[in-house]
């Protein structure tokens, strides 16, 4: 019991720093970039109204922000500028090449924020270093419904002011390919689904039997990453609570990120070994 007291103790001091940290952000030396870039299939009508809604909380908290759908931009030069990068409802392969896909994971290895948003589960379904960043990748999702969630860490920066139970209308998405690693804050009840797919949800859920990860960070290969599934209506983007949602992720996000380090970057390629 002195040891659960003991760690318990540990786990609430350092969830209050984080905390602290998060709040002490100085926005004006914060800049973001926006990245939109769909590869062939669907793309989400959330998009533009997510660009938008980005830009205006940029101009409220007083950080910059950049947009593009461009892959060009992903060098090493260019992406030294930014304190975190945003993937908002990305979908399948976002980059041209696998120069690209280098310069974005050197990002992240010398310490680089990360922001997903949505259907940035089903980016770069093929890159197997990315789908271990997200911790796993896009399966199915029900349609369209009212999702009861459930925060389960209401002390970590990024879950401030979020509703002990929040009910939203949504897509729920299942994953593959699950990688252990990601801490989950907020969680989909399996049991709110509306009943009418079942079979299919009980098969896409695996051993998850009532609660299934919805918006979860990680401190991977040396960068800072805060990624939520929610998000999928224009109409969320105008929002209060789902805009602090994604509020909460990127200032947890940008407090962890210090100056980037390009040294501490070591893939040659796309797809080495994790160290």
């Amino acid at each position: 019991m002195r040891l659960f007291l003991t760690c318990s103790f540990v786990f609430l001091v350092a969830i209050t720093s984080c905390l602290a940290q998060a709040q002490r952000v100085n926005w004006k030396k914060v800049k973001v970039l926006v990245y939109s870039k769909n590869g062939k299939g669907y793309v989400h009508d959330n998009i533009p109204n997510a660009i938008r809604s980005i830009q205006r909380m940029g101009q409220e908290h007083g950080f910059s922000v950049d947009t593009s759908a461009r892959p060009e931009v992903f060098t090493e030069a260019n992406l030294k500028q930014y304190t975190a990068l945003i993937f908002t409802s990305t979908n399948n392969d976002v980059f041209d090449n696998d120069d690209q896909r280098l310069a974005f994971r050197r990002y992240i290895e010398s310490g680089g924020g990360f922001v997903g948003i949505h259907s940035v589960v089903g980016t770069e379904r093929s890159w197997t270093w990315f789908k271990r960043m997200m911790g796993g990748t896009f399966l199915w999702h029900p349609k369209f419904q009212p999702i009861r969630l459930k925060v389960l860490a209401a002390q970590h920066a990024s879950m401030q002011g979020i509703p002990a139970v929040w009910t939203k209308s949504d897509e729920f998405y299942f994953l593959k390919e699950l990688s252990p690693g990601p801490t989950v804050v907020l969680a989909s009840d399996l049991t709110s689904l509306d009943g009418n797919e079942a079979e299919k949800v009980k098969a896409s859920a695996g051993t998850y039997t009532s609660l299934y990860p919805s918006a979860w960070y990680y401190e991977f290969d040396g960068g800072h990453t805060w990624c939520t599934m929610l998000g999928h209506a224009k109409t969320d983007y105008e929002d209060p609570q789902f805009v602090n949602h994604m509020f909460q992720g990127l200032r947890y996000v940008v407090s962890q990120v210090k100056t980037l380090d390009l040294s501490k970057a070591y893939a040659k390629t796309m797809d080495e070994e994790v160290r």
